[in-house]
């Protein structure tokens, strides 16, 4: 078995060369260099809390009203959990992948890896195409919830904007105060429950860009740990603005998906609202990256050098992106639909049976370039914990999830209708009312 040094040499490979290439000299250089250069561990930091929460912090308190405050505290922190953990295998099988490639003598400088191809190369083109639809498609949703980071500059913005945004919903839904009457009745019926809690679960599975992330990265071995730290970033930013904004207001969420809606107009949440809006773009490119890289390898214009054609060639995968979100504005209820039907198998259990059939013999098991860790068992906790994920995600998440939130989705089409102008906008009746609308947005 390789020692750890060893692993680490091989998986460094190229970006050893690179790292102490751009290594910077001054300090204007080394500032520079932290806003602008890719491949560090704090810019994987970055970028995986960054794209793991954005317009979805707006949607967890109406997540909270249909779960109640305990299950949805609850759903939070184990599926945090289940994430990281699928997260840790997603590196560990790029890991072998990039291993056994770099073994070959595979350059990688001027190629990008993804996850399709880790399914590929170490399972088939069978698990390959599977994974390339799912994954695919998971992107192309993601990007239409969202509506472009390059390096840290724009993850450090991003992460800035939302960490202000959770803050906010926090302090102003507690100087709020709670709502005259309120009532916190959830969970009230199946259908809210299960649909509260597949949007958890897409919350927690933002790591369809994870192999994109960890080969940018100079030692992507230590993603591992970095996914980690930025998850329990995240939940101090999820878990006390959910619980406020629910606190305040409770049942009132039931007819409010955006938690901007219930809170008063004010230059704090102004300033709240311009930033998500701004996060939502940087997040966007996060879930459209991926798509456009694999269109170009598609075409056969990955390696072009020329930014013009690229730019032109991307234009078929933006164009149904935006139609998609102009069809379909409510993007709370497509949250739940994305993270029941597609999250569900791109995060959770693809990932989960791919580490079980990669390893499934003695001797891939021995020669693994990492050993799962003490702590869960080694092999046999692992593969008691795929299992676990693979059985508790497909019944939970992707059967009475997506019963609920296709229930949900078909709802709000009923309600709202293709090309809606104007989703969750007062009624004419309520424009003069002082009291606020159910449907206010």
């Amino acid at each position: 078995m390789a020692s750890e040094k060893e692993v680490e040499t091989v998986i460094v490979g190229n970006y050893e060369e690179m790292e102490s290439e751009g290594k910077p000299r001054d300090a204007k250089s080394r500032l520079l260099s932290f806003l602008w250069h890719g491949g560090s561990v704090y810019d994987a930091w970055f970028s995986c809390a960054s794209n793991q929460v954005a317009q979805v912090l707006l949607t967890l308190p109406y997540s909270f009203s249909q779960l109640g405050m305990l299950s949805g505290t609850l759903f939070q922190l184990f599926y945090g959990l289940l994430g990281g953990w699928t997260a840790y295998l997603i590196s560990t099988l790029y890991v072998e992948y990039r291993t056994r490639k770099e073994r070959e003598k595979f350059n990688f400088r001027n190629h990008v890896i993804q996850w399709f191809e880790v399914l590929d190369g170490l399972l088939g083109k069978h698990w390959r195409n599977v994974g390339l639809a799912f994954n695919c498609t998971f992107l192309l949703f993601g990007s239409v919830i969202q509506l472009i980071a390059c390096a840290r500059i724009w993850s450090f913005l991003g992460l800035l904007m939302t960490t202000y945004t959770a803050w906010y919903l926090t302090v102003a839904s507690l100087l709020h105060g709670q709502v005259e009457g309120v009532k916190h009745s959830g969970p009230t019926k199946l259908v809210l429950y299960f649909t509260g809690a597949t949007n958890i679960l897409y919350t927690f599975g933002g790591h369809a860009v994870t192999v994109e992330i960890m080969h940018a990265m100079w030692k992507p071995q230590k993603f591992k740990a970095i996914y980690l730290l930025a998850t329990l970033y995240v939940m101090t930013l999820t878990l006390p603005s959910a619980a406020a904004v629910y606190w305040a207001f409770g049942d009132m969420l039931l007819n409010h998906s955006n938690a901007f809606s219930l809170l008063p107009r004010s230059p704090f949440r102004d300033m709240a609202v311009i930033l998500m809006l701004i996060h939502q773009f940087i997040t966007f490119g996060f879930a459209s990256t991926p798509l456009y890289l694999v269109w170009e390898k598609a075409i056969g214009i990955h390696e072009c050098r020329s930014l013009c054609k690229r730019a032109l060639a991307r234009l078929p995968v933006v164009i149904p992106i935006w139609f998609l979100a102009i069809v379909f504005p409510f993007f709370g209820p497509i949250n739940s639909t994305v993270g029941s039907l597609l999250v569900s198998f791109t995060v959770y259990i693809i990932p989960a049976l791919a580490h079980m059939f990669t390893f499934k013999s003695p001797a891939a098991r021995r020669n693994a370039v990492e050993q799962p860790p003490r702590s869960v068992g080694r092999w046999v906790g692992a593969y008691t914990m795929n299992v676990f994920v693979v059985v508790w995600v497909l019944v939970v998440g992707f059967g009475f999830g997506g019963w609920a939130s296709m229930v949900n989705f078909i709802h709000q089409i009923d309600t709202f209708g293709f090309f809606t102008k104007c989703y969750q906008c007062p009624t004419p009746t309520s424009i003069n009312s002082t009291a606020p609308s159910p449907r206010a947005h």
